[in-house]
């Protein structure tokens, strides 16, 4: 039996806004160059601090370097640009509006 919504009166199963958030975001990927000629890579852009956080530990996680997430951007130490990119197109947002 599907589980119906008590506010719109649709079934559950169709209200995924996470998913449409995620489809409409203009995500910004950047390199910027930090004390000592350090290379970060920032990533800005999120509207949800969780999604951020989440995201920030999943990428710290395969890229193999540290990170933070400091007022929905994330920061990456090192160039990582190409491999964010895939990263976060393989978590639903869509290619055409990350700028990297």
């Amino acid at each position: 039996m599907v589980e119906i919504d008590r506010i719109t009166g649709l079934p559950k199963d169709l209200l995924d806004f996470g998913e449409i958030t995620k489809e409409s975001q203009k995500i910004k990927i950047r390199e910027v160059a930090k004390r000592f000629g350090k290379i970060v890579t920032l990533i800005s852009g999120f509207e949800d601090v969780k999604e951020a956080k989440r995201l920030e530990k999943e990428m710290k996680r395969k890229l193999a370097c540290g990170g933070t997430v400091k007022e929905n951007e994330i920061v990456l130490q090192g160039k990582h640009m190409q491999k964010v990119k895939e990263i976060l197109m393989a978590n639903g947002y869509k290619g055409e509006l990350i700028d990297a």
